[in-house]
C-alpha cells in the first residue's frame, strides 16, 4: 500500500491505543510522510485542475508531496492495462474510486502546511497581517461580503458542518507548539477544524469544532451513550384508561402546565433505549442522521475527546484543561442555539431554537407560575443542570404547605394578639416599676411601656409554636423521602439507571506535585501519581486547623457584636429622645443585626479565598473531590458565620446576666443584656427576619445583576471599538456587521469556576435557615417561597441569556448536598426543641397554668389558667441596696427571673418554680426529641426511595429490550438470508 495513505490511517489512532503506549513518539500523529514536505497546497491542487485531454500531462508538481502523487499514479497506471497515450486523470474508471484517497492526502497536506507555517512564524516572530485583516475599511468591507456569504453562526463555512464546540486562543500567546500539536492530534481523533478571527478583537481566534458521523458512533460505543431503538408500549386496562380520558374532560385545564404543543416532540424520552453500537446500528431508530445524536450529546463527545488528547509527550501531557490552565487556550465551550430573542411572536411562528424555545416557555418572567421543561432543560444543558433545576422546583414545591401552615400560625396569634392574657397584664401594668436597665443615668420605667413589644412577641410566641416546630421536623424528613422517589422517576425517564460515572482524569496540580510517585490504579490497571497516607494526613491536618482558625475568626466577630449591643442598650436606654427610650429593646436588637448582616457578608468574601486556599493545599486526586471538599468547607465556613449570632441570641442572650445588685458585667463596665419580661423570642426573630430577607435581596442582585452589568460593559466596550475603526475607515455607522454565534458567546460571563457549589450552598442555607430556628419565625418558610419562585427565574434567564452554554455534564444525584440537607434535618430537631424549651416561654407558662395558676382549684375556666402570670415570672429588688431612693420614690422594683424576696431568710435565692420549670424544660427536650425522631424515623420507613410502579416499570422494560434486541436481530438475519437467496424458516434460531 502506499505510504501516504498509511499516514492518513495512522492520523485515526484511537486514544485507546495513546494511552496504552508509554512514550509517544512525536512523529506517531504527525502524519510521518508529509512531516517533511514544504510543498504550498496550492501546487498540489494545481495537478487536479489541468484539463483532461489525452495530449495534456500532468505537470510535475515540486516537492515531496507531489512525488508521493506522481508515484501513486504512475503505479496505478502500471498495474492498468491504460493505453500510453490516454490521460490517467480523467480516462481511468478504476481510478475514479481512488480520487476521494487523493483529495484527502491533499486536505492533509494543506492542513499541516498551515500548523507548519503557523509554527514558523511564531519562532520567527513576527504575524501574517494579511490573516488578520490590516486597515479597518479593508476589514469592514469584508466582514460585510463574509456576512452575506458566511451561513448562520451555528456552522462552518460549507454551510453543512454544524459547529459542535468552540475553542478560543490568542495569537500573542507564546505556546503556539502545544495548541499545533493538540489541534494536530484532534484531527488525527476524527474531528474537524476550522479557524476564524474573531470580529471584536483582533488577538482573538476561534476553533470551531465539528464531529463527522462515524466519529460520533465510534466515541458513542466507547462511552456506552444509551440511544433510543423502539418506541415504548404501555399496557393499561382499556376500562380504566377511557374513564381516566372523560374525568379529566370535566375538570378544568391546570394553568400550572405547559402546553404540549409548545414543546417540541422529545422522542428519546418516549423511546426503549440501548447502549449504543456500531454492529448493531440497524436496531436503532435513526431517521436523520443530523439529529439523532443531540447537541448536548454532541458536545459531551467533543468534550471527552478534549480531555483525552495530547499535547506533548508524556503520560499526563493530554487534556483541554491543562491547557486552559497554562493559557494555551483562552475557553472552551459549546455554542448557543442562535439568539434568544426573535422579532415573531412564538405562537404563531414557532421557536427558531431550543435557547429560545427555553427563554420564552421557561426563563421569561411571564412563565413564573408555570411547571418548568425539564426534559429540554436537560437536553439543552445536560443532566446535571436538569437535576439542580428538578430539586429547586421540587423544594420550591415542598415550600408551599409549610409556608401555608406558617402563616396559620401567624394569623393565629394575630387574632390572639389582644385577647392574650400574658399581653393584657403588660399592658395594664402602669404600677409595676421595672429596675432600670443600666447602672448610670437609667431610671427605673413602667412595665407597660413596653406593651407593643410583648403584643409582637406573641406574634411568634404562641400555643401554635410546638405545633409549627413538630411539623417542619416532620416536613424536612418527607421532604428529602420524597425527593429521592422524584431523582428515581427522572434518572428513569433520563436514562441514567445504569449509569455508571467514567473514571476521572488526575487533576493537573495532583499530577505535577506527585509525579514522581506512582501505582497501579485497581480500575484502569495503569500507573499513575499517588499520595503517600503521611502527606495526605498531614495536609489534612492543616486544613482541618485553617477551619477552626475561620471559626474562632466568627465567633470574635459575634463577640464584637454583642459588646456593641452592649453599648447601644445603654446609650439608647439613658438617651433623651422618649421614642427611642420607650422602644430601647427594638433599637439595640435592629442595629445590631444591620452590623452583623455587613459583617457576614465581608466574611463571606474572606472564607471563600480561604476555603480555596485549603482545597488547593489538600491536593485533591480528581475535579469531584476537589468539588466536593470545597462545597464543604463554604457550606461549614458561610453556616457558622450565618448563624453563630443567631446561636447566641437563641441560647446565650440573657442567661448569665444576673440580678440587680449584683449583674454580671464585660470587662467591669458593660452589663450583661437581659431579655424583655415577655421573652426573648422577639430578639430571635428580629434576627432571623433582617438578615434572610437582607441576605436574599444581595444574593438575587450578585445572581443577575452583576452579570447584567459585566455583559453590559462589554458590549459598550465593543461598540466603542467598532465605532473607532468604522469612523477611521470612513465607513458609515449604519454598516452594522452582525456578530456570529461565537463571538457573541464569547463576550457573556462564563459559568462559576466552581460550578452548581454557590447555587446548592444559597439554597441549603435556606433550608437551614426555615428548619433550625423555624420555631422562632413562622413566616420564614413563606419567605422562601416567594424567593425561590423568583430564584428559579433568576437562574434561568441567567442560564439562557447571560452565561456561556455550560459543557453538559451528567449526573445521577444532587452529590454531597444530600448528605448536608440529612444532617441540617437532625439538627433542626435538636435545635428547635431546646428553642421552645429555653428561648420562648411556653415551658414556664405551662408550668404555671397546671402547678402554680388558677387552674389548679378549677375555680377559673381554662382561657383564664394564666392569670397572674406576669407577676409570678417578676421577682423583687430594694432599690436602696444599691441606689440612694428617697422616701417619695417607690423602694421597690422588679425584674424577670424566679428569686426569694429581700426579706426572705435566703434573700435572692431560687424559688421551688425554678427548679420545677428547669426539670420541666429538660423533659420537654428529651420526650420532644425521642418524639420527633421516632416519627421521622417511621416516615423514612413507611416512604421507599423509588416507587413500586417505576419498578415495575424498569423490569418489564428491561425485559422487553431484551426480547426486542432479540427481535430485531432475528428480522435482520432472515433479511440477509432473503437477501443472499438462502432459504430461512419462520422460527427462533
Amino acid at each position: 500500500p502506499l505510504e501516504g495513505h498509511r499516514s492518513i490511517r495512522s492520523m485515526h489512532t484511537s486514544i485507546s491505543e495513546i494511552l496504552k503506549e508509554k512514550p509517544l513518539n512525536p512523529s506517531r500523529r504527525s502524519l510521518p510522510c508529509l512531516t517533511q514536505n514544504q510543498i504550498h497546497p496550492q501546487s498540489l491542487s494545481h495537478v487536479l485542475s489541468m484539463p483532461c485531454t489525452p495530449d495534456d500531462k500532468p505537470q510535475t508538481p515540486v516537492g515531496l508531496g507531489g512525488g508521493i502523487l506522481l508515484h501513486y499514479l504512475g503505479q496505478q497506471k502500471k498495474n492498468t492495462s491504460l493505453e500510453p497515450s490516454v490521460s490517467p486523470f480523467c480516462c481511468s474508471l478504476e481510478l475514479v474510486s481512488r480520487m476521494n484517497l487523493i483529495k484527502a492526502l491533499i486536505k492533509a497536506v494543506k492542513d499541516h502546511y498551515g500548523e507548519e507555517s503557523e509554527a514558523s512564524a511564531y519562532k520567527a516572530g513576527r504575524t501574517d497581517e494579511s490573516f488578520l485583516i490590516q486597515k479597518p475599511a479593508i476589514r469592514a468591507k469584508l466582514e460585510a461580503r463574509a456576512d452575506s456569504l458566511q451561513p448562520s453562526g451555528l456552522m462552518f463555512r460549507d454551510g453543512k458542518k454544524r459547529i459542535d464546540y468552540i475553542l478560543v486562543y490568542r495569537k500573542s500567546s507564546p505556546l503556539v507548539e502545544k495548541r499545533v500539536t493538540f489541534e494536530r492530534n484532534l484531527r488525527a481523533e476524527g474531528l474537524m477544524l476550522e479557524k476564524v478571527p474573531s470580529l471584536t478583537n483582533t488577538d482573538i481566534m476561534f476553533v470551531k469544532i465539528h464531529v463527522p458521523w462515524d466519529t460520533l458512533c465510534k466515541y458513542a460505543e466507547q462511552m456506552n451513550i444509551r440511544m433510543p431503538f423502539r418506541k415504548k408500549m404501555y399496557f393499561t386496562d382499556w376500562k380504566s384508561k377511557v374513564m381516566g380520558r372523560q374525568i379529566k374532560s370535566w375538570l378544568p385545564s391546570n394553568p400550572m402546565k405547559l402546553d404540549k404543543e409548545a414543546l417540541p416532540d422529545l422522542e428519546e424520552t418516549d423511546c426503549y433505549t440501548a447502549p449504543f453500537s456500531r454492529a448493531r446500528m440497524h436496531h436503532f431508530t435513526i431517521n436523520n442522521r443530523q439529529t439523532f445524536f443531540s447537541n448536548s450529546t454532541r458536545s459531551r463527545i467533543v468534550h471527552h475527546v478534549l480531555q483525552r488528547t495530547k499535547y506533548e509527550d508524556g503520560k499526563s501531557k493530554m487534556g483541554i484543561n491543562r491547557l486552559l490552565g497554562n493559557g494555551t487556550y483562552e475557553a472552551a465551550f459549546p455554542p448557543h442555539e442562535g439568539g434568544y430573542r426573535s422579532r415573531h411572536p412564538i405562537n404563531t411562528h414557532g421557536a427558531q431554537n431550543h435557547r429560545h424555545l427555553l427563554y420564552e416557555r421557561w426563563a421569561r418572567w411571564g412563565m413564573w407560575y408555570k411547571y418548568q421543561p425539564l426534559d429540554l432543560i436537560r437536553r439543552y444543558f445536560g443532566e446535571k443542570i436538569g437535576l439542580y433545576f428538578a430539586w429547586l422546583g421540587w423544594y420550591t414545591g415542598m415550600l408551599i404547605p409549610a409556608a401555608l401552615v406558617g402563616l396559620f400560625v401567624f394569623l393565629y396569634g394575630l387574632f390572639t394578639m389582644d385577647t392574650s392574657q400574658v399581653s393584657k397584664e403588660i399592658c395594664e401594668a402602669n404600677t409595676t416599676i421595672m429596675c432600670p436597665m443600666c447602672e448610670q443615668n437609667c431610671k427605673p420605667w413602667k412595665l407597660s411601656d413596653s406593651c407593643v413589644y410583648a403584643k409582637v412577641t406573641h406574634l411568634f410566641d404562641n400555643g401554635g409554636t410546638v405545633f409549627f416546630a413538630i411539623f417542619m421536623a416532620i416536613w424536612a424528613t418527607v421532604f428529602l423521602e420524597f425527593w429521592k422517589r422524584r431523582r428515581a422517576e427522572l434518572t428513569y425517564d433520563w436514562d441514567l439507571i445504569d449509569w455508571e460515572e467514567e473514571e476521572e482524569n488526575l487533576r493537573p496540580q495532583f499530577e505535577a506535585k506527585y509525579s514522581r510517585l506512582e501505582r497501579v490504579n485497581h480500575i484502569s490497571g495503569k500507573p499513575e501519581p499517588f499520595q503517600p497516607f503521611t502527606d495526605k494526613l498531614s495536609r489534612l491536618i492543616i486544613s482541618v486547623s485553617g477551619i477552626f482558625f475561620m471559626i474562632s475568626l466568627v465567633l470574635t466577630a459575634v463577640f464584637a457584636v454583642v459588646v456593641f449591643r452592649l453599648i447601644a442598650m445603654e446609650k439608647f436606654a439613658s438617651i433623651d429622645w422618649e421614642f427611642v427610650k420607650k422602644n430601647w429593646q427594638f433599637a439595640t436588637s435592629g442595629t445590631g443585626v444591620c452590623i452583623n448582616f455587613m459583617i457576614i457578608m465581608s466574611l463571606n468574601v474572606v472564607y471563600e479565598k480561604v476555603a480555596y486556599l485549603l482545597t488547593n493545599l489538600e491536593h485533591p486526586r480528581t475535579e469531584s473531590e476537589w468539588e466536593n471538599s470545597f462545597a464543604l468547607k463554604m457550606f461549614l465556613f458561610q453556616f457558622v458565620n450565618l448563624n453563630s449570632s443567631t446561636f447566641y441570641i437563641a441560647f446565650f442572650l440573657g442567661r448569665f446576666a444576673g440580678r440587680p445588685g449584683k449583674y454580671n458585667q464585660l470587662f467591669n463596665r458593660w452589663r450583661l443584656e437581659e431579655c424583655h419580661p415577655s421573652g426573648c423570642l422577639i430578639d430571635l426573630c428580629l434576627q432571623m427576619g433582617v438578615i434572610m430577607v437582607l441576605k436574599q435581596i444581595w444574593n438575587n442582585f450578585m445572581e443577575l445583576g452583576y452579570p447584567l452589568l459585566q455583559n453590559w460593559w462589554s458590549r459598550r466596550k465593543m461598540k466603542r471599538t467598532e465605532s473607532k475603526e468604522r469612523t477611521g475607515g470612513g465607513q458609515n455607522m449604519e454598516n452594522k456587521v452582525q456578530l456570529p454565534q461565537w463571538d457573541k458567546d464569547w463576550n457573556l460571563q462564563p459559568m462559576n469556576a466552581h460550578g452548581l457549589v454557590d447555587e446548592y450552598l444559597e439554597m441549603v442555607l435556606q433550608f437551614g435557615f426555615i428548619t433550625i430556628f423555624v420555631a422562632a419565625f413562622p413566616l420564614a418558610p413563606l419567605l422562601a417561597l416567594l424567593n425561590n419562585i423568583i430564584e428559579i427565574r433568576l437562574d434561568a434567564y441567567k442560564f439562557v441569556t447571560q452565561w456561556r452554554r455550560p459543557m453538559p455534564a451528567r449526573a445521577t444525584d444532587i452529590g454531597i448536598w444530600h448528605g448536608i440537607l440529612e444532617g441540617i434535618g437532625v439538627l433542626a430537631v435538636i435545635t428547635n426543641a431546646f428553642v421552645i424549651a429555653i428561648t420562648s416561654d411556653y415551658i414556664p407558662r405551662f408550668v404555671y397554668a397546671f402547678r402554680y395558676g388558677p387552674c389548679v382549684d378549677k375555680r377559673y375556666p381554662q382561657d383564664e389558667c394564666l392569670r397572674g402570670y406576669m407577676n409570678s415570672s417578676l421577682s423583687v429588688f430594694d432599690m436602696g441596696e444599691r441606689w440612694n431612693v428617697s422616701e417619695e420614690q417607690s423602694r421597690y422594683c422588679r425584674y424577670r427571673d424566679y428569686r426569694a424576696s429581700p426579706r426572705s431568710p435566703v434573700p435572692y435565692d431560687f424559688t421551688l418554680q425554678f427548679w420545677h420549670v428547669l426539670a420541666a424544660r429538660l423533659a420537654f427536650i428529651i420526650v420532644f426529641e425521642h418524639l420527633v425522631f421516632g416519627v421521622k424515623s417511621f416516615i423514612a420507613y413507611l416512604i421507599p426511595d423509588m416507587p413500586k410502579s417505576l419498578c415495575d416499570r424498569m423490569r418489564r422494560e428491561k425485559y422487553l429490550t431484551q426480547e426486542m434486541m432479540y427481535e430485531a436481530e432475528l428480522e435482520h438475519l432472515q433479511e440477509e438470508r432473503k437477501k443472499n437467496g438462502r432459504r430461512y424458516h419462520h422460527e427462533w434460531p
